[in-house]
């Protein structure tokens, strides 16, 4: 390894990464402003739309695909009942999911295009990701190699990263709430959970296999909680199966090896993904490790050692949906002949995170003496 070439990457990641937490700062203002001005959409009207086909059922309520009425736009409509809202108890959730929607700016964050509601329904309507959920493309390759499982995985970090940054617990991390774009990216989604807190809170919520023993046992928590999901995530992309699943469907067994932290790491494991799981899945928070250790370039981290880009492209052309017949080491998509909106609002804000990405990875690959031909997880 060049000591020129080091030290010219050292002084390429350090300028980067600077651009990168002023874009983050620039994007914490920018969503106090959202956050504390809540506007109503200029639309507002459901006849604004036509419904063309339904995308997808769900526990409270359906998603159906939308164009606008002036223009040639489509878009998801979550249409929710409002009698089920309140017979379910959740016309909270939604008020929040929509003031979450209506404030975050994130490349890999779904977000508020509009909303609307008539005398049954309520409709919240967002961008159209056609490329199907990462749970759906998961189950049909059964489990990911650690270079797939690194593509995805680099993407969350941000993302958290970003949610944190803004005061928000996600809380609901998992492969269902990934949803993939025409190009492969994720767009995190399902916000109904997700809470604005700057120390803790005590809510008994999230899906049960991702809990933190912490939420288990009804202790307050805080938003290191995303981070136990996350290594549950990371687990269960390359294992196939999450570390704390029970066969009988036992939950009260099933709470009982997360508390006590009890699973077993697949012997095909890298060391460095076994490593990353295990600072991960700390049962004492105190142990557990978050986004100060993955940020770290002294410990290179997942977002290290991930490259944003996609090598076996999920089709050429067109846009995607989640059908069609696997091939090995790619996923070939039927071609769903409909443009979808995936605008990101701060195109700049887009630009630096990849470039402070891109630069991140070539840094620890040098400081490393590592060009990145490893396939592993973490190094």
């Amino acid at each position: 390894m060049s000591q020129h070439h080091l030290s010219q990457v050292s002084s390429s990641f350090f300028n980067v990464k600077e651009d990168y937490n002023t874009t983050l700062d620039n994007m914490s203002r920018e969503f106090e402003e959202r956050w504390n001005h809540q506007t109503q959409s200029p639309h507002s009207n459901l006849e604004n739309y036509i419904q063309r086909a339904v995308l997808g059922n769900g526990s409270f309520g359906t998603v159906l695909l939308v164009k606008e009425k002036v223009g040639k736009n489509y878009y998801a409509a979550k249409m929710m009942s409002k009698e089920d809202l309140v017979r379910l108890k959740q016309v909270a959730h939604v008020h929040n999911e929509k003031h979450v929607l209506n404030a975050a700016r994130f490349p890999f964050l779904i977000y508020l295009v509009d909303s609307t509601k008539d005398f049954d329904y309520l409709y919240l309507i967002l961008p159209l990701v056609n490329g199907g959920e990462l749970f759906s493309y998961h189950r049909r390759m059964r489990k990911f190699n650690e270079k797939q499982a690194r593509f995805y995985a680099c993407q969350v970090v941000l993302a958290l990263e970003y949610m944190h940054r803004m005061h928000l617990m996600y809380r609901d991390l998992k492969p269902e709430n990934i949803l993939l774009d025409i190009r492969g990216y994720i767009k995190i989604t399902d916000f109904g959970f997700t809470k604005r807190v700057d120390g803790r809170t005590s809510t008994l919520c999230g899906t049960p296999e991702y809990l933190a023993p912490e939420i288990v046992q009804l202790r307050p928590y805080s938003k290191s909680v995303d981070w136990w999901a996350f290594g549950i995530l990371v687990y269960e992309l390359v294992a196939g199966r999450s570390p704390f699943a029970i066969h009988n469907r036992d939950v009260i067994l099933m709470y009982s090896k997360i508390c006590m932290g009890e699973y077993k790491m697949p012997s095909y494991f890298t060391q460095n993904l076994k490593n990353l799981v295990e600072s991960l899945m700390q049962v004492e928070t105190t142990k557990r490790k978050c986004i100060r250790w993955l940020d770290g370039c002294e410990e290179p981290c997942v977002v290290s050692r991930c490259r944003l880009v996609w090598h076996s492209q999920p089709g050429s052309s067109g846009t995607l949906c989640a059908h069609g017949n696997r091939r090995r080491g790619s996923v070939q998509f039927r071609e769903f002949r409909i443009k979808g909106q995936d605008e990101v609002a701060n195109k700049s804000a887009s630009r630096v995170i990849c470039e402070f990405l891109n630069v991140k990875i070539a840094y620890v690959s040098l400081f490393l003496g590592d060009i990145g031909v490893k396939n592993v997880l973490l190094k």
